[in-house]
């Protein structure tokens, strides 16, 4: 089983590709948590340094995919 950690800020951008992209991947292979950014943000240190620059991003065996654009990290950690 893959591991993949889906991060969002909680913004329609981000709630709108957690249901999309969530909804695509086989269950029976990928075991997904989600990190919403915007009232975890102690972990926006990992996210950063998985590579994660905006939100949504989906980590998945240690590679990055950048989903539309939510909102940038550094807007997070201001917010």
């Amino acid at each position: 089983m893959v591991d993949a950690i889906f991060y969002h800020a909680g913004c329609p951008v981000c709630v709108d590709a957690e249901q999309v992209v969530l909804n695509h991947l086989d269950k029976s292979k990928v075991r997904t948590e989600i990190v919403h950014l915007g009232t975890a943000k102690d972990r926006i240190d990992e996210a950063e340094k998985a590579g994660i620059k905006s939100v949504p991003a989906l980590l998945i065996s240690g590679n990055v995919y950048h989903i539309n654009y939510g909102a940038s990290l550094e807007d997070i950690k201001k917010g």
